[in-house]
């Protein structure tokens, strides 16, 4: 089958293409630290940033992993050093009594809502409440039955690349194309929490996007705004940042997750750089019209008489730009005054007796 589909994907009513502003998803992640009024707030404050979406994560620490603190279960380096992977998901997953809820407020407040299922009971669970899209993480990416299983619901599908050869995305996108309904978007994404930003090789967007055909976004762990920004000018149509209400809270993501104030500014600076590239355009902008008079132009610099010739004695090319270009000066030298004209009198070619020649 081919691997190429639309460059278009629509998320309820919001079309995600390189012709509209990029979607920005909130990720909530852990970032709740186990209450689930704290995760309503995170969902206000994704919406009153202008977020598109507020994405969840549904999994349990039974269906990702067995509780045993064996080496090969035990985090040795990074953020989570010392925990076993069992207390990891244990701690930082959502809940899924509180779902309900948490559509419930998303809906309330017109943000888009949805999450990533880790695995199929997940997807099963989900169901009920009708997400407009689903993700799949970098890290399930190769469970080729769960992709299949979310591709069935035929919903929007994001995905995430974090780690993937090039082999890997072209088996899970057949997957998703062969069982799904073709609205797919790839997200870059570099797996490292904190991820350094000279690690996020952003030229891979514009790789991914002349691959696939598809929209290409940017799944962005590094600190601050600059990547995601950044990214918007490599064509990202989708960019996803987790986000927290405050740092230093702590909680199992919050080291590299923005703030509310952040969220907003990264919103605002995504669609001013969107709205910055544009297209190409060689004609004069709206904005540059009053500034036309700061340009050089002829002038008369000195009374002239008519049948006068036009010298650089009496001819100068300044400021303002009301007229003749500069380029006619070696024209208009030469040539005979159709009129008496005072000095400071822009010079038009009425002016100027083109009938003469140059000696």
């Amino acid at each position: 089958m081919s691997l190429r589909s639309d460059n278009t994907m629509k998320i309820g009513e919001r079309e995600i293409s390189n012709n509209t502003p990029p979607y920005i998803i909130a990720e909530m992640s852990g970032n709740h630290n186990g209450d689930i009024n704290r995760a309503l707030k995170l969902i206000d404050a994704a919406a009153e940033a202008g977020a598109d979406a507020v994405k969840l994560q549904t999994y349990t620490a039974d269906t990702l992993t067995l509780n045993s603190n064996k080496k090969d279960f035990c985090i040795s380096e990074g953020l989570w050093q010392g925990k076993s992977l069992y207390q990891l998901y244990d701690w930082a997953h959502t809940p899924w009594q509180w779902h309900q809820a948490l559509f419930d407020r998303a809906n309330k407040l017109g943000i888009d809502i949805f999450s990533s299922p880790f695995d199929e009971t997940a997807v099963d669970f989900l169901t009920q409440f009708d997400p407009p899209a689903y993700k799949i993480a970098s890290f399930e990416l190769i469970d080729h039955e769960l992709v299949k299983k979310v591709a069935e619901t035929k919903k929007p599908m994001i995905m995430s690349t974090g780690m993937a050869n090039i082999q890997e995305i072209e088996e899970a996108l057949a997957v998703a194309l062969n069982y799904g309904n073709g609205q797919v978007t790839l997200l870059h994404c570099v797996s490292g929490y904190p991820t350094p930003i000279e690690q996020t090789n952003l030229a891979t967007i514009k790789a991914l996007a002349e691959k696939f055909d598809l929209p290409i976004g940017l799944s962005d762990h590094t600190l601050g705004n600059t990547t995601a920004i950044a990214s918007v000018a490599l064509g990202a149509t989708v960019i996803e940042k987790h986000f927290t209400l405050a740092r230093a809270d702590g909680g199992p993501d919050a080291a590299f997750s923005l703030e509310p104030e952040e969220l907003k500014a990264l919103c605002k600076d995504v669609r001013d750089a969107w709205h910055a590239i544009g297209k190409p355009n060689f004609t004069l902008a709206q904005s540059e019209q009053p500034n036309l008079i700061f340009r050089r132009s002829l002038y008369i610099s000195k009374d002239i008489k008519k049948g006068e010739v036009f010298s650089k004695d009496n001819v100068r090319c300044i400021r303002p730009g009301y007229g003749l270009a500069p380029k006619h000066l070696d024209v208009v030298l030469g040539l005979e005054a159709t009129m008496d004209i005072e000095a400071a009198t822009a010079l038009t070619w009425d002016m100027v007796n083109r009938r003469t020649t140059n000696t």
